[in-house]
């Protein structure tokens, strides 16, 4: 486990060294909303975001996707996209949701089109600073994050907080230039989780997180989708 802290000016530095070296994408202001793209600049990106148009798991699941390339002959290859790429400034709450599509499209006929992705990206996680007015993620477990990422970011009132938990983290570490964090560093940084797992519940769930499963199976053909979907 690495450990560094970095002023914003640092992190801003940071960011253009590895857009200079690989494609990065990043959460940029689309209006008054957010949403992740590719990153041109550090000066686009935004790590003050309350919440996104669109989900990060796009970038590995994408919408529309091509699977297959076909020629004259009737000869066919699978089209894989393996090409090195930066998520950054992952919620804890979207990693959690990454994670666990790691875990799906791994098991029994494992997706290569999805997993190939998944390897090629190094994920740099930010927790919360600005919470969604509708947030609930306290409820779900899911407000801070402790594993999972390849470096996690925290503002703790004067610089961020790096830390790399992998090997992918730990050389996207080496683009940047910080001084060392110590013990008062994490102290702070626990205080951030313990405020992010209070405020970060303006929904409180009422039931057990365990029994959703359950309740989404009975409300399957609720027309609640139906109207979620015309608007």
């Amino acid at each position: 486990m690495a450990l560094i802290r970095l002023t914003k000016g640092q992190v801003g530095q940071w960011v253009d060294r590895l857009i200079g070296q690989q494609t990065v994408i990043g959460v940029q202001s689309k209006g008054d909303r957010f949403d992740f793209e590719p990153l041109a600049s550090s000066k686009q990106l935004r790590l003050d975001y309350d919440v996104t148009l669109r989900p990060p798991k796009r970038f590995f699941l994408p919408p529309v996707e091509p699977l297959l390339r076909f020629d004259r002959q009737g000869d066919c290859e699978s089209i894989i996209d393996d090409r090195p790429f930066v998520l950054f400034g992952v919620h804890p709450y979207d990693l959690v949701a990454i994670r666990q599509l790691d875990l799906i499209f791994s098991q029994d006929n494992p997706d290569i089109h999805y997993l190939k992705r998944q390897q090629a990206a190094t994920i740099v996680a930010v927790d919360v600073i600005r919470a969604s007015k509708h947030v609930f993620a306290s409820s779900l477990g899911t407000a801070v994050v402790e594993t999972g990422f390849d470096v996690l970011l925290t503002w703790i009132g004067d610089a961020y907080l790096a830390e790399a938990q992998t090997d992918k983290g730990q050389v996207l570490l080496k683009y940047c230039h910080g001084s060392s964090a110590g013990e008062h560093d994490l102290a702070r940084r626990q205080q951030v989780w313990e405020e992010n797992r209070r405020r970060l519940n303006a929904h409180q769930l009422k039931c057990d997180p365990g029994y959703l499963p359950k309740l989404l199976e009975r409300a399957y053909d609720h027309p609640i989708w139906e109207q979620r979907a015309r608007t």
